[in-house]
């Protein structure tokens, strides 16, 4: 056995050898909850070598999906279990929750009745024959998000939670990013969801009369009840939907993040869906539990290894190494020093590595301003007059040949490469690009940014899309780093919820209510407060950091129509003056803290 350690940012290969030869299937069933509503599950135990259950009890991990469980039988990244797990002494149960694959009830998406049954399922699995009464919550996606909802109901028998991209904010991680609803991933997320969830392939094949009974009450749900239904009202500015409230609330685990007590590692990446919320949910569990955090190069679907997380590199084990070793800790008591993994392990996009810290934001970091001039440079010195200022039209469908793209489509597109999945050379040509002056060291940058962009409209709404990205003046291409999007009258700031560092706000928090939307005034010049999702890079000397600035970002959102038709057709001009000081606020890390 190797065991990690000698400090806390050192990472080193944990193995333990298998426990059991085998895995074995048990019959599958229902759990009955409080209402009647029944969830179907799947058990999977050790085995010996001629299949049967091992004897004994054991620590169980449970995973709730709602891609129906039977689909994790062939794609174990959407609800499987893992026989690197099972075999080294774990019990594994997938639970599909209600309203999906073979489970009854209506799907709402991590509602009030769904996050309540999941206490109930922990019920169910310390009660078995075969349980320990110890419980290891797990997923990847929706089923990291189950997962960290679980631990945050504090039942005595989760020990231990490892959720990879787990969302953490409903309303601003994705669904309606500066107030813009996303009709890319959402509209493709809800359409896997009811196609996997109206073919409950094992209940067809035992029972079929009941099998065609749940696909037509799952699809019906969904056409009547929520998916339909939500994308509807949120292009159409319903607003219970395109207005942050209870019911984005209800789904934002981070609202409940203060209830988690048991140790959790995080997992997320740096192009993944919910990038913003990642690192934060490290900076909110940190100081009430024992923490980590991995971040990769990842979109989505990497990070759960379709095709690949890459790992091990850097000296980063593959994660399925690194879960055995949490569990080994937390679940089953042994002493393999799990607590002393590094806090916080990140990719370094431009340095191309994984480098760790004892913290998030990095230690070191410090907010610096670059000013947005008329020459069209970003320079740390603010204009001392009115100067050149610059003009975009606004436009809904900027933003399709970009990082964005692939990002937003869960990395999709990642299977079809092309120079749109990384860069925005293409997308720079109708943006107003401001750069720093060609760079005489290395730049490296970590954590959240802010972009405070002074703007008129022509029209009487408006958006702003700031990207930043690494720019080469030799080959005048780009490399995407992070971008924001902002609706011009949801530009209200809430700055006792926003964060500052060292007296510069860097992640500007938005109310995005009713009552704190704001009157776009054509002409008159307004203050665009843009956050850009946190990230980690470096910029080599020799290149330029670059900030690309347009109406629209399509793959990541589009306004609801009313504030669609309200900005078409007008222009925005970007102001550089003594009055108006557009700038971006940087969080700037000393180069020497990374590795050469």
């Amino acid at each position: 056995m190797n065991v990690i350690q000698q400090n806390d940012n050192v990472w080193k290969s944990y193995e333990r050898a298998e426990d059991f030869p085998s895995t074995v299937v048990l019959p599958k069933g229902f759990i009955r909850m409080r209402d009647g509503v029944e969830l179907a599950y799947t058990v999977t135990l050790p085995a010996d070598a001629t299949g049967q259950p091992a004897a004994g009890k054991f620590p169980t991990i449970l995973i709730q999906t709602s891609y129906n469980k039977a689909v994790g039988t062939f794609v174990p990244e959407l609800g499987g279990a893992n026989p690197f797990m099972v075999k080294r002494g774990y019990a594994t149960v997938v639970v599909d929750v209600r309203g999906t694959g073979h489970s009854q009830g209506v799907w709402d998406a991590f509602g009030e009745k769904e996050q309540a049954d999941y206490s109930e399922v922990v019920d169910w699995v310390i009660s078995q024959s075969w349980s320990n009464q110890s419980v290891g919550v797990y997923g990847v996606s929706y089923l990291g998000i189950t997962a960290i909802l679980t631990a945050a109901q504090n039942h005595p028998a989760v020990k231990a939670a490892f959720p990879i991209v787990p969302i953490g904010d409903g309303y601003r991680d994705i669904v309606f990013t500066g107030g813009q609803v996303n009709i890319t991933f959402i509209p493709l997320w809800m359409g896997l969801i009811t196609g996997l969830g109206v073919t409950p392939l094992d209940t067809l094949q035992t029972d079929p009369v009941a099998g065609v009974e749940l696909m037509i009450s799952h699809l019906l749900n969904g056409l009547t009840q929520f998916q339909v239904p939500t994308i509807l009202k949120a292009a159409l500015g319903d607003e219970e939907t395109v207005f942050d409230g209870d019911f984005w609330k209800t789904r934002s685990p981070l609202e409940q993040a203060g209830n988690i007590k048991v140790p959790t590692f995080v997992v997320g990446g740096l192009r993944d869906l919910f990038q913003r919320s990642e690192p934060m949910w490290f900076e909110q569990l940190k100081d009430q539990t024992t923490t980590k955090l991995l971040i990769g190069p990842w979109t989505h679907i990497e990070t759960a290894g379709i095709p690949t997380d890459g790992l091990p590199k850097d000296g980063v084990p593959p994660l399925e190494q690194i879960q055995l070793m949490w569990f080994d800790q937390y679940l089953k008591g042994m002493d393999v020093q799990a607590e002393k993994l590094p806090n916080v392990t990140q990719y370094v996009l431009g340095h191309d590595k994984y480098e760790t810290s004892s913290d998030w934001p990095h230690p070191q970091v410090k907010a610096v301003e670059y000013f947005l001039r008329g020459d069209k440079f970003l320079k740390e010195a603010p204009a001392e007059s009115t100067e050149p200022s610059s003009k975009v039209l606004q436009a809904p469908l900027f933003g399709l040949c970009s990082a964005s793209t692939n990002q937003w489509t869960a990395g999709a597109l990642g299977f079809f490469p092309n120079p749109c999945n990384t860069e925005d050379t293409f997308n720079q040509i109708p943006s107003a690009n401001f750069r720093t002056p060609v760079l005489e060291e290395d730049m490296y940058i970590n954590g959240p940014i802010a972009a405070d962009i002074w703007i008129t409209s022509s029209a009487r709404e408006a958006a702003l899309s700031v990207r930043i990205s690494s720019f080469d003046p030799a080959t005048g291409r780009s490399q995407a780093i992070s971008n924001g999007l902002l609706t011009a009258s949801h530009r209200a700031v809430d700055d006792k919820k926003s964060r500052f560092m060292n007296g510069l706000r860097i992640q500007p928090w938005h109310p995005f209510t009713k009552s704190a939307v704001l009157p776009v005034v054509p002409g008159e010049p307004m203050l665009l407060p843009v956050e850009i999702f946190s990230t980690a890079a470096m910029i080599p000397k020799g290149q330029q950091l670059q900030i690309s600035i347009n109406s629209s970002n399509l793959p990541q959102g589009l306004q609801p129509v009313p504030q669609l038709l309200n900005g078409l057709a007008g222009v925005i001009t970007v102001l550089n003056s003594d009055k108006h000081q557009s700038k971006v606020v940087l969080p700037v890390v000393p180069i020497e803290t990374l590795r050469n």
